[in-house]
Order: C-alpha cells, then sequence, then structure tokens
C-alpha cells in the first residue's frame, strides 16, 4: 500500500506563541499533505522519535490522555485508509480526495451534526420542506436521548428498538408516525453510508424492519363532493377560501395543496396550467375546465404575472414562503373540519382527500391505472395503488357481480 499516515509536529508553521500544530501527515502516491489535530506545542515537548508529548508537558491535567486522544484520531484515520484499501478504491483517490474523505468522516461522527448539515444543504437547493422534516426527526431524537449527541456506530438495532418502544409509550403517538419517523432516519443514515461516513456493514435497517398499519380511507364520494360545490358562502365567509381550494384541488386532477399555493398566473398558459410539482420537480400541464376556471376568476382579478393566485404567500424569500404555506395548511384543514360539520360529512375531511377523492372517482369512471398514476404525478404505479387500495365494498360487490356474469 502506498498510502501511509502518522503524528507529527509541523515545525514550518510556527504560530505567535512559539508553539507548532500537531498534525497527522498524510503520504498518498509520493506526494504529502497534513490534517490538523487541533493541537498545538512547543517543540521541546514533543518526543519526534516516539510520535508523542513529552511527559514534562504542563499544558494539560494528563498529558496521557491527551496522547491517548491523538493515537485515537490517527487509529481512526488509518481504519479508513484500511477499508478503502480493501474495498478497492484507494488507489484511485488523489491525495486530496483522501485527505477530504478522513477530514469529513471524523467531522461528521456525530449523526446529529450529520444530519443538520444534510437539511441546510436541502434548503441551499431549496427543497425545505425535506429540510424541515430532517430538522423536526434530529429534535425528536435529542429528546429521547435526553439531549445527549448521537454517533453513528450508536445508532444501531437496539436504540431503533428503544426509540421505538419511546415513540409509542406516548398518548396520540401512532405506528404510521414512527414509519415516517424511522424513514427519515433511513435516509440520512443512507446519506452517511453514501459520503463515506459509516461502513454499510453497520447498516441497522438490515434488521429492522419499518411497519405501517393500513390507513383509514381518505377519499369521500361525489355526492359529498356535491355538497361541497353547493354550499352557499359569500366571499367574506371564514371558509371560502377552504371551499375554493378543495374543489380547485379536487378538480385539478388532485393537486397537492403546495403545488397549489405556488401557482401564479404565468402559469395559466393557452386555458392550461402548467408548472412544475414541488415535490418530484415533474412538469403539469392541467387543462383548466369550466368550474376549475369559475374559481381562478375570483382570484386573477388585478393579479400580475409574477403573482401568486391564491392569498397564502405573503412574504418574499422562497424559504419563508414555505413557512407560509405551513401556517396556511395548518389553518386550512381547520377549515375543512367545519366544512365538514356543514355538510353532514363524517369521514375526516383534509387536505388529503381532494387527492385521493379524485383518484378513486377516476377509477369508478374505468380511467387506466397508468393514466390515474400520470395524472396524480406519481412516478410508480405503486404509490397509485397506495391511493386506490381502500375501494368501498360496494363498489367491490359491482365488481364481483360483473365477474359472474356468465
Amino acid at each position: 500500500m502506498k498510502t501511509s499516515i502518522s503524528l507529527s509536529l509541523d515545525t514550518r508553521r510556527k504560530r505567535k506563541d512559539n508553539t507548532f500544530p500537531v498534525i497527522l501527515r498524510l503520504g498518498h502516491y509520493q506526494k504529502t499533505t497534513s490534517i490538523a489535530t487541533g493541537q498545538y506545542l512547543q517543540e521541546m515537548y514533543w518526543n519526534n522519535s516516539k510520535k508523542q508529548v513529552r511527559s514534562s508537558y504542563k499544558g494539560t491535567e494528563s498529558v496521557n490522555f491527551l496522547n491517548n486522544m491523538l493515537i485515537s484520531e490517527l487509529a481512526k484515520a488509518q481504519d479508513i485508509i484500511n477499508r478503502l484499501h480493501y474495498k478497492g478504491e484507494l488507489d484511485f483517490l488523489t491525495i486530496n480526495q483522501l485527505k477530504n474523505k478522513i477530514v469529513k468522516k471524523s467531522k461528521h461522527e456525530s449523526f446529529f451534526q450529520y444530519g443538520l448539515e444534510v437539511a441546510e444543504e436541502l434548503k441551499v437547493s431549496q427543497r425545505f420542506g425535506t429540510a424541515r422534516n430532517y430538522e423536526g426527526v434530529i429534535g425528536i431524537l435529542k429528546v429521547f436521548n435526553k439531549n445527549k449527541d448521537l454517533k453513528f456506530n450508536e445508532l444501531n438495532l437496539d436504540f431503533l428498538k428503544r426509540f421505538e418502544r419511546f415513540h409509542l409509550s406516548k398518548p396520540g403517538n401512532t405506528q404510521n408516525g414512527l414509519a415516517s419517523y424511522m424513514r427519515t432516519i433511513k435516509a440520512i443514515y443512507n446519506r452517511g453510508i453514501k459520503d463515506d461516513i459509516i461502513e454499510r456493514e453497520y447498516y441497522p435497517f438490515l434488521k429492522y424492519q419499518i411497519k405501517t398499519n393500513p390507513t383509514e380511507k381518505r377519499a369521500i364520494n361525489v355526492e359529498h363532493i356535491k355538497k361541497i360545490l353547493d354550499l352557499n358562502l359569500y366571499k367574506e365567509h371564514s371558509l371560502f377560501h377552504y371551499r375554493n381550494y378543495f374543489l380547485l384541488s379536487y378538480m385539478a386532477m388532485g393537486m397537492s395543496y403546495i403545488d397549489m399555493v405556488f401557482l401564479k398566473k404565468g402559469d395559466i398558459i393557452d386555458d392550461r396550467l402548467k408548472f412544475q410539482r414541488k415535490k418530484t420537480s415533474k412538469n403539469y400541464d392541467i387543462k383548466v375546465t369550466e368550474h376549475m376556471e369559475m374559481i381562478l376568476k375570483f382570484y386573477l382579478c388585478k393579479k400580475k404575472k409574477d403573482d401568486f393566485i391564491l392569498p397564502v404567500l405573503k412574504r418574499e424569500t422562497l424559504e419563508l414562503q414555505y413557512k407560509d404555506a405551513q401556517w396556511g395548511l395548518k389553518r386550512y384543514n381547520k377549515g375543512l373540519k367545519e366544512i365538514a360539520n356543514l355538510c353532514s360529512i363524517e369521514e375526516r375531511l383534509t387536505s388529503y382527500v381532494s387527492r385521493h377523492s379524485f383518484a378513486t372517482h377516476a377509477l369508478y369512471k374505468n380511467v387506466p391505472l397508468a393514466a390515474i398514476s400520470a395524472m396524480l404525478g406519481h412516478s410508480k404505479l405503486s404509490t397509485t395503488q397506495i391511493y386506490l387500495k381502500s375501494l368501498p365494498s360496494n363498489i367491490l360487490d359491482d365488481y364481483q357481480v360483473e365477474l359472474n356474469t356468465i
């Protein structure tokens, strides 16, 4: 192996207090570079033959502890080099690439720190919803871990099981809520493996299965949609906008709430809504129907091309607009609950119901599954099948009768 690493005192970089940095000297294919340890010594206190701090050094409470810490840093770096060698990757790295792998892995031993830095990267990529989700889950894990740091190697099968028991012991917490948290933890861990922060052999999800319970049916029948449509609400009514949002979502092929609130007047081109879905970045091209036009017309009055159509997003920056959307969604769902009471709808009415109802009603109309999937903007048919898995029994009865007709 043409790679070496050792502890050294870098006497080329003298500081004002006459100390020099203790470094890891990395050699790789006849090139050398240094990795800082954060420790500084006067030359007289460094034993160059033994590569350690002399016992006469008085700048620490324990010289043995300091030397053990430096040896530990060296061992971690050597372990990374060895693993890269055994995986057949070492020979194909430049010295700077190798250094970055060593530094990055040491820097991100903390699962919390790494997860929060990934969240910041997501914000730069304008994926504020996912970033907020990562931050929220890390916050919950910190509470569970009593505000102590969590290293990657500590996030093992036992930790996941203990977190599961902790979550499910709290009143109101559900198995599906736990599954959502676990999927986020899994995503961060997978990113850590990809970035060489942790080895795949330590992956706790090889043995931990994320479980979910079947969700309640979210679709409502067409008669309930008509009741919402027929609600006589004046424009000053507190539920006026929420009724409109629900109907617009349903009519626009189950458009998601986040996509609706980010629609701009300029997205309407030749009587079609043309935009990019926030969640998947997939391009949408939806015909503006007569009923949709009646709703949109109310909001388009005096709007400019770059103005948002719906009165939800008020602030200028994208990050703040996502916060406006989050707050607006809470009020929207609260308003839908009141609308359900007005229309005597026993099912729970939420922003998701319009989307699920559209998909279910499309199936009733014998629209092919592939077409429904395309309308919803799903990249996989399996996702669409989740939307449609809870068909009402009377629909299944009709199918059975038809199949038994000989």
